[in-house]
């Protein structure tokens, strides 16, 4: 058991907060504007039973790919396994163990979803090692997070119209944002450690502006989202709400105080996504009255 909590510490497993929503989002929006009803609960488990083992592999290949990366970085020398809290061994078992239960709930999900699965698995590997290459790695993971709304409503549709696709960009652009000033931290030990990102290339007070320009991005397609559905004025509201929370958070932020990133990174973007979550639950469940 202490083994399993330092693990779970180690992928920041509350941190599935992130997604999880989103991937509700897809599912419900898509189940109701393609097939007129709502999804089953069983539907509901599969689809987080396919989040939590995407995330928990994906978080823990990320600790395990940049082990010796983590242990030159002050940042993120004291985490579990640079370290020594945890061995290799132990993380690798975790990982086929969350990689099974992702293949478990594709199979019970949606045969599309099952075909797609080998693209998944590539993204949720590849773009850990983005940022030894690229500057671009923050776009890359945020079309790779974003597949958690684009994977819910193909879990439960099999296709993927307008919507689902707006969607799809919009949150990969909301989490590109999010990464980016939460990147700021390790501008100076990336460009000393020969890593790519943003911060890095353009300095910290170009990447907080590049951020703010990638959130415009979520913000018109979160409006969008309410004209292109069956969405009505209890989602508007919780767009604005949205809307709203990403503007703050860019003020929580200054080139010159970065103390606040962990605010604006984990507390400001977990509430947006269950704000965006609960208002399209409120929305088709309550005012359409499924």
């Amino acid at each position: 058991m202490r083994k399993i909590r330092i693990i779970l510490e180690m992928i920041k497993f509350e941190h599935s907060l992130f997604a999880l929503p989103f991937a509700f989002v897809g599912a419900i929006l898509g189940s109701v504007m393609m097939l007129d009803r709502l999804p089953s609960w069983a539907e509901i488990g599969w689809i987080t039973v396919a989040m939590v083992g995407a995330r928990s592999a994906a978080m823990a290949l990320n600790r395990l790919i940049d082990r010796a990366i983590d242990a030159r970085n002050p940042r993120t020398a004291n985490r579990a396994i640079p370290a020594g809290l945890i061995g290799i061994p132990e993380v690798v078992v975790f990982i086929i163990v969350s990689f099974a239960l992702l293949f478990l709930a594709a199979f019970n999900l949606n045969p599309l979803v099952v075909r797609l699965l080998p693209i998944a698995v590539f993204a949720l590997i590849f773009y850990h090692y983005t940022k030894r290459f690229t500057w671009l790695c923050h776009v890359i993971l945020g079309f790779t997070i974003a597949l958690a709304p684009l994977g819910g409503w193909l879990a439960i549709t099999g296709e993927a119209g307008p919507a689902a696709w707006l969607l799809y960009v919009s949150v990969a652009f909301w989490t590109a944002g999010f990464d980016i000033v939460y990147a700021c931290q390790d501008a100076e030990f990336d460009r000393e450690a020969k890593l790519h990102s943003i911060p890095a290339r353009f300095g910290i007070r170009r990447a907080l502006v590049i951020a703010r320009i990638f959130h415009v991005i979520p913000a018109f397609g979160f409006l969008a989202l309410f004209w292109m559905t069956d969405l009505s004025f209890g989602y508007l509201v919780g767009a604005l709400i949205a809307l709203g929370i990403l503007a703050y958070q860019h003020t929580l932020v200054k080139p010159e105080d970065l103390s606040r990133v962990n605010m604006a990174f984990f507390s400001m973007n977990g509430t947006l996504s269950v704000v965006i979550f609960a208002f399209t639950l409120f929305d088709l469940v309550v005012l359409h009255r499924w």
